[in-house]
């Protein structure tokens, strides 16, 4: 999509308008200072996401839009996770986040906070992995994506 001031605004503001439901969002730039990269994921039925597709290509700023589903992808989120861990408890955390090869990104005398990426299940199973301890907070990234091989979005 165009990289100018109210173009997500518009984007979101059609969703809400159609009452569709956005379950992440990632924005960042791209390579071309006048363009940014929007990664989108929502539910539906087959009908409804054609629909939805439909109606951004309505949009002037959106200058393509692709289905990632549609074709072999990769996608990925990000968390962080920051937990209560004191006594035996911290050497449980170290040996999950080993597990979910997560990364501890800072440490305090009674907290970790660890990195975690990769896909959605993932990220769900290293939370429930941690349903013995206390999770003090968690900030998730929208999912970023593009497709496999040598498939790329061109303008």
């Amino acid at each position: 999509m165009e990289n100018e001031s109210g173009a997500l605004a518009r984007l979101v503001g059609l969703f809400a308008q159609r009452g569709y439901n956005i379950d992440s969002l990632n924005v960042a730039p791209t390579d071309d200072p006048t363009l940014s990269r929007l990664t989108l994921v929502t539910h539906g039925d087959e009908q409804m996401v054609e629909q939805i597709t439909k109606q951004l290509n309505k949009l002037v700023e959106v200058v393509k839009v692709v289905d990632l589903t549609e074709g072999g992808h990769v996608e990925r989120g990000l968390m962080l996770v920051k937990v209560r861990a004191t006594g035996a408890q911290r050497e449980e955390v170290k040996r999950t986040t080993d597990i979910f090869r997560a990364q501890i990104v800072d440490v305090s005398p009674t907290t970790f906070t660890i990195m975690v990426t990769g896909e959605e299940e993932k990220l769900a199973a290293f939370l429930e992995a941690l349903a013995g301890t206390t999770i003090m907070e968690v900030a998730r990234t929208g999912v970023s994506g593009v497709a496999r091989g040598e498939k790329v979005l061109s303008v």
